[in-house]
């Protein structure tokens, strides 16, 4: 049986479902709760942000359409008071550009419905793994040229510039620093950063590679670098 996920506190993951079926947001409930987990739920955008910022979630699993307004409205209201809280859609949008779209908003990972309890355990234990709730930190910053990243305050600056990052930008970008100039597959990433196999989709690491460019690399020398047919590679900044 799965080792139970606690915060690093010991107390219980705090999960936020958001869904206007009940029948859903009951099974999602049950799933979640036998993990151990406490888990609140609501049924609409307006209940999802007010609960939100009364629950303090660690992870929000929410449904991309819902009554009043929609998951990405929903997650930006979240992140104007939370901006690292990891999101989980639920969506019945199977288009490229949905999915596109609701990582471009800054959701982390999402599930297709009809979609079975087990996965969304499974990509929900993924998510918190990689944003740092589950184990107590020690101070430790990383540092390749000009960007320094904060373990510990998951702060990331790049010559003395801040740079916000999501709760997925930030673990594939540390986990890239760590690797400084060793190159990187794309299922390399996709096991460190996502922790399964995304279905199969590894462009996904390349849209998060384009996010990271346009943060860490705008207006600067390159940091992050293809290397075609192998993956990628992070590497001081050449100087002239």
């Amino acid at each position: 049986m799965t080792a139970p996920l606690t915060r690093a506190d010991g107390t219980p993951l705090r999960v936020l479902v958001v869904d206007d079926e009940p029948n859903i947001a009951e099974l999602l409930m049950m799933a979640l709760r036998y993990e151990g987990w406490d888990v609140r739920t609501a049924a609409t955008g307006r209940d999802a942000v007010s609960t939100a910022r009364e629950h303090a979630p660690d992870v929000i699993v929410l449904d991309w359409m819902l009554p009043d307004v929609d998951g990405l409205e929903v997650l930006r209201r979240v992140r104007q008071h939370d901006d690292r809280v990891p999101v989980l859609f639920l969506t019945a949008r199977d288009a490229v550009e949905d999915r596109v779209a609701g990582l471009t908003a800054g959701g982390d990972d999402y599930v297709t419905k009809p979609f079975s309890l087990e996965e969304v355990v499974a990509r929900v234990r993924a998510l918190v793994r990689r944003t740092g709730v589950l184990e107590q930190r020690s101070d430790h910053v990383v540092t390749v040229g000009d960007l320094t990243l904060d373990e510990d305050s998951r702060d990331v600056t790049r010559a003395g510039t801040p740079i916000e990052l999501t709760a997925t930008e930030f673990e594939l970008l540390r986990y890239l620093m760590r690797n400084q100039r060793r190159v990187l597959s794309k299922a390399q990433i996709l096991d460190r950063v996502w922790n399964y196999d995304f279905g199969g989709q590894a462009n996904v690491v390349e849209l998060y590679i384009s996010y990271l460019r346009k943060k860490i690399d705008a207006g600067r020398e390159p940091m992050i670098h293809t290397k075609r047919g192998a993956g990628y590679v992070l590497k001081p900044a050449e100087t002239s």
